[in-house]
């Protein structure tokens, strides 16, 4: 490892009181669930040193300082190395640190969304948190899965959330992480902002301007109506479907343009199942799309969606909603998935092939 990593041990990491069979003091770091963890010995002074790897400072720097104190710079950097062995620390890179915001509230939040952003199997080719901070998504619809999904991106760090929405709040809409019973009566649009400052105050709000989002995330019901859903196809801005469908949550499909299948092949598959779905979709659509499903559904739909949302922002694997949705059902909330792949009269790929890693067979249900 280079000497310039910035290493840095989560917060959330344990630092526990141990012994070696001899009685030699040592420290356990991490291992009290399913992660590994690490037994170091000689224990004593190890604690301050583990707990001030922050990711502020060079490998080196660390290296020199703990030598500072009568630590062996060799022993250190055996430690260091075995911590990165375990995937306990998390390496950051000065990209990471200039992305993140000035001031003690704003380094505490960036210290603790950082492992999850960077994580220990990331490439030095770059910056998954940088990428995360410049960030554009835009939320269409203050719903009781959009406004807590706004919220939780910009809490993981996306630099700029924007909710879409017209209208007054009503009182049936007051979810944790959304809008409050304080809300009612107010503009979506305001109430939604003010719930991610609430979680973010440095979050840029505002659309936009010039350039289009990283992604749009859509609460619709039955979003594949929606006339603007074309225009983000035809303009090549990927789009994410985040919704309840009567008690069922629905994540997906993500829809790349010219990479994966669009949301006119779902409907696609749907007429081809059930000769009546152009009917019955016009219907639904018609029917105002009334989002419902309990608070828990709403936020289990919200968070499973922003992990999706991340996992696009990143760019370190392919979201499994690429050509798929996963279905919330309750009691359990248990994700099922179903594919939807490219549909051979749609023609947004060329030659209808599907996306890497997804099934041509039917949806099933």
């Amino acid at each position: 490892m280079s000497e310039t990593a910035h290493p840095l041990l989560p917060p959330s990491v344990p630092l526990l009181r141990s012994a070696t069979p001899g009685g030699e003091v040592a420290v356990q770091v991490g291992g009290v669930d399913t992660a590994d963890g690490l037994l170091v010995t000689p224990g004593t002074g190890l604690t301050a040193l583990l707990r001030g790897l922050d990711g502020r400072r060079a490998q080196r720097t660390v290296v020199a300082e703990a030598a500072s104190v009568g630590h062996d710079p060799a022993a250190v950097t055996a430690l260091l190395d075995g911590l990165r062995a375990t995937g306990l620390l998390v390496d950051l890179d000065a990209a990471d640190l200039l992305a993140a915001d000035a001031g003690p509230a704003a380094t505490a939040r960036t210290r603790a969304e950082l492992p999850a952003a960077t994580g220990s199997d990331r490439t030095p080719a770059g910056s998954s948190w940088q990428a995360r901070r410049a960030a554009s998504v835009v939320v269409e619809g203050a719903t009781r899965v959009g406004v807590p999904l706004a919220a939780v991106l910009a809490a993981s760090g996306v630099g700029r959330v924007s909710v879409r929405d017209t209208g007054l709040v009503t009182a049936g809409e007051a979810v944790v992480g959304g809008f409050d019973a304080a809300d009612e009566g107010r503009p979506r649009a305001v109430a939604a902002a003010d719930a991610v400052r609430r979680v973010n105050p440095l979050t840029d709000l505002r659309a936009p301007a010039g350039t289009s989002p990283d992604l749009v995330v859509l609460t619709a019901p039955w979003a594949a109506s929606d006339p603007a859903v074309a225009d983000l196809q035809a303009r090549g801005v990927p789009h994410l479907v985040a919704t309840v469908r009567g008690e069922t949550g629905v994540v997906g499909p993500l829809v790349v343009p010219g990479a994966s299948s669009c949301l006119r092949c779902a409907e696609l598959h749907r007429r081809d199942l059930d000769p009546r779905w152009p009917v019955l979709a016009a219907q639904l659509t018609a029917g105002g799309g009334v989002l419902g499903g309990a608070t828990a559904t709403c936020l289990m739909t919200a968070v499973v969606t922003a992990v999706q949302v991340l996992a696009h922002l990143d760019g370190r694997a392919a979201p499994v909603t690429l050509g798929a949705t996963l279905e919330l059902r309750p009691p359990d909330l248990l994700p099922r998935t179903r594919h939807w792949p490219a549909h051979p009269e749609c023609g947004c790929l060329p030659g209808g092939s599907p996306p890497a890693g997804v099934t041509t067979a039917p949806p099933a249900g």
